[in-house]
């Protein structure tokens, strides 16, 4: 068994943060140190109902597992 093969997956997950919602609350939660996971990564977006779909696949296409759009 090599050490590659006990590795614990962790997926990678683009979160799309609407800057008036959202990320407001993420940080709020840093300020209450909560954590969450480092596989997960917090984009903030001027309106999430002005999100550009191609993003989206962008960042499927660069290796994301999953992608967070949130308003």
């Amino acid at each position: 068994m090599s050490i590659e093969e006990n590795k614990e997956y962790t997926p990678k997950i683009i979160v799309f943060a609407c800057n008036w919602c959202t990320y407001a609350a993420a940080d709020l939660a840093g300020l209450n140190h909560l954590e969450y996971p480092a596989s997960v990564r917090i984009i903030r977006t001027p309106c999430s109902g002005r999100m550009d779909p191609n993003l989206v696949l962008r960042a499927f296409n660069r290796g994301a597992d999953g992608v967070l759009l949130s308003g």
